[in-house]
C-alpha cells in the first residue's frame, strides 16, 4: 500500500493528479439549483412554496430533477436546509432580506425578480445565459 501513495516534499515537483483528486475536480463541476415551487411552477415568494425543485447540473447539463418537501417554514430555516442539500445557487421571485443574507454569508447565488413559470425552464434559462431577473417580488 505505501508504494501507491503520491508523496511530495517541499521544493519537489508536484506529482502527477491521482484518481481521487480527478473526481474531486469532477465533482466541482457540478452544482445543484433550487427553484422554490407552488402547483409545480417556480413560486414567487420563496418562503410560500410548496416544494423545492433541486436540480442538478453537470458540466451545463442537467442531469437530475427532483422534487423536495422542505420542513415547516420558519425564519432562516429554508436557506439553512437547501445549504444542507448542497444547493449552490437558487432563482425565486422574491424572498426576505433575512435569507437573502443567510445565502450570502453561505456562497449561495441567489437570482431574485424571475416570473412563474416551470423550474426546469428557468435553470435552461440560467444556462443559457437568457435567466431575465429583476426586482425583488417580496416585501419584507
Amino acid at each position: 500500500l505505501v508504494n501507491s501513495i503520491n508523496v511530495c516534499t517541499i521544493g519537489s515537483p508536484r506529482p502527477a493528479l491521482g484518481r481521487g483528486e480527478l473526481l474531486i475536480k469532477d465533482i466541482k463541476k457540478m452544482k445543484k439549483v433550487a427553484v422554490p415551487t407552488i402547483d409545480g411552477n417556480l413560486c414567487t415568494h420563496f418562503g410560500h412554496c410548496q416544494k423545492f425543485a433541486v436540480i442538478t447540473i453537470d458540466n451545463n447539463q442537467i442531469i437530475e430533477e427532483i422534487m423536495v418537501i422542505p420542513p415547516r417554514h420558519e425564519p432562516g430555516v429554508y436557506p439553512r436546509w437547501l445549504k444542507d442539500q448542497g444547493v449552490s445557487e437558487v432563482i425565486t421571485g422574491g424572498l426576505g432580506q433575512k435569507a437573502k443574507a443567510i445565502f450570502d454569508q453561505n456562497d449561495i447565488k441567489v437570482h431574485i425578480g424571475v416570473n412563474s413559470k416551470p423550474p426546469r425552464e428557468a435553470v435552461e434559462e440560467l444556462l443559457e445565459g437568457q435567466l431575465s431577473t429583476g426586482d425583488n417580488q417580496c416585501g419584507h
